[in-house]
């Protein structure tokens, strides 16, 4: 019989937490308790009420083969994680700190985050969240320690496809009022969805986070939503994680529907997920920050040039999907060389201006559909590569780094090449861990496959009265 063990970090004192919340919440009924696959995808159960402090004092039987669930929910056995391994339960524990109530639930509930450990209480290392953990650890261990934030972009969309068959901009939940243009940074044009937006700044208020500002992004129907920078990394993550699923279920509570795939239009712009980051030292400090205006700090040349020495074989993190790919078209904020730059959005890894002690890398390969653990673990490995190596990040790009896109043969230029690329690159294999790299890289392959195979309306539209 095996043993009942704690992983450091959730232990059964951590009913004490669980108990406050039970208190401060009476109306709570029952806890979505949630574990995030290598999509990034929340998978796990409902609980009711009397069930929460034996979650915390013991953790919940999940199966393994969860976390190698491909994006439709089904098993890929070429994880090793379904029946080489028994399809067996492991135990997920509550991730402390991120219990907290949901807004606009009827009847009230709460959600929980979980992670995966094997049943001596080491981490099951295909747990995305374990793969982040490890990359944090790494730099600790040189007295650094990771900042940032997340951007949310997203798409609000209409629930029923218009005459054409086609997806619609959402009207406005307002009073309905239809527009399908562009209307950048208009904040005339954010009134129509007030109600909407009001619901998901109380749903963040409630659960603890600091939700910022909300503008109209570049494309009809598309918008921004900012988070506050977090000392730790993890939490970053998380809030982008609950972020998603606020904005999700407050859409649908208004009749619209909230997409998060990174190229829902083929003519217009589409989401991404920048993700902003810093080193701070021992003392607090941040070691990107340089001394003075125009001397750039030795740690933001060599975070800088790992990044970019790293990026083509870490694609497949940043651009996970095959709609992902779609969203790399020249001049459409979306990155498609290894190019940096200051105060430049047309590059990979741009340097915001700004505050120097709030000095940062803006990492904007990735979509909005990517996963933020695995996005962050890879962003930390190779800032990490970079400075062990005192990487050169070669010379600034100004100007519009478009117009150097051909010159940038290492960067996959399609999902099939980025999959290959990260299945043989030995860094991606350090940044998430052998075993979380071989079930991310199996499930892309089984998802690829599943693309491929698929006839779609666009093969009838081309070829059916023409070959």
């Amino acid at each position: 019989m095996t043993s009942l063990a704690c992983p450091s970090g959730a232990t059964p004192a951590d009913t004490l937490p669980a108990a406050a919340t039970a208190t401060a919440h009476p109306q709570i009924e029952a806890i979505d308790i949630v574990l995030h696959d290598s999509n990034g995808v929340g998978r796990g159960k409902i609980i009711r009420r009397h069930e929460l402090p034996g979650l915390y004092a013991s953790g919940r039987h999940l199966p393994i083969s969860i976390l190698g669930l491909d994006i439709c929910g089904e098993d890929v056995h070429e994880t090793g994680l379904v029946w080489d391994q028994g399809d067996g339960d492991l135990r997920a524990w509550p991730v402390p700190g991120t219990l907290k109530p949901l807004h606009n639930t009827n009847p009230p509930r709460g959600e929980v985050f979980l992670s995966q450990y094997e049943l001596d209480g080491t981490p099951m290392t295909s747990d995305p969240r374990h793969a982040l953990q490890r990359q944090v650890d790494a730099l600790s261990a040189h007295g650094l320690h990771p900042a940032g934030a997340f951007e949310l972009e997203f798409f609000l969309l209409a629930n029923e496809p218009g005459p054409d068959g086609k997806r619609l901009p959402a009207a406005d939940v307002l009073d309905g009022r239809r527009n399908a243009k562009t209307e950048v940074y208009s904040v005339d044009h954010l009134q129509g969805m007030l109600p909407l937006f009001s619901d998901i700044y109380a749903a963040a208020d409630k659960s603890g986070l600091t939700a910022e500002t909300m503008i109209s992004e570049f494309a009809p129907g598309q918008y921004e939503l900012t988070l506050h920078y977090r000392e730790n990394v993890m939490e970053a993550a998380d809030d982008l994680m609950r972020l998603k699923r606020i904005v999700r279920a407050q859409a649908r509570a208004h009749g619209v529907t909230a997409c998060f795939m990174a190229k829902p239009f083929a003519d217009v712009a589409g989401s991404g997920m920048h993700f902003h980051v810093s080193l701070r030292n021992d003392e607090g400090v941040n070691v990107f920050a340089e001394k003075k205006e125009g001397a750039w700090a030795q740690p933001l040349l060599h975070a800088l040039g790992g990044l970019k020495q790293t990026m083509a074989e870490s694609m497949l993190v940043f651009a996970p999907h095959a709609n992902s790919w779609r969203r790399f078209a020249s001049q459409s904020y979306a990155p498609v060389s290894t190019s940096w730059g200051v105060n430049n959005r047309s590059v990979a890894l741009r340097v915001p201006a700004g505050d120097l002690r709030a000095r940062r890398i803006e990492h904007r390969p990735s979509g909005v559909d990517a996963n933020p653990y695995l996005v962050a673990a890879t962003v930390l490995a190779g800032i990490r590569q970079g400075l062990e190596n005192r990487c050169d990040p070669g010379p600034e790009t100004t100007g519009n780094a478009y117009l150097h896109e051909e010159q940038d043969a290492s960067m996959p230029r399609d999902w099939r090449a980025a999959i290959e690329a990260a299945k043989a690159s030995a860094f991606l294999r350090e940044a998430l861990g052998v075993d979380m790299h071989r079930t991310f890289v199996a499930v892309k392959h089984a998802e690829h496959a599943r693309v491929a195979r698929t006839v779609s309306e666009v093969d009838f539209d081309l070829y059916l009265h023409t070959v």
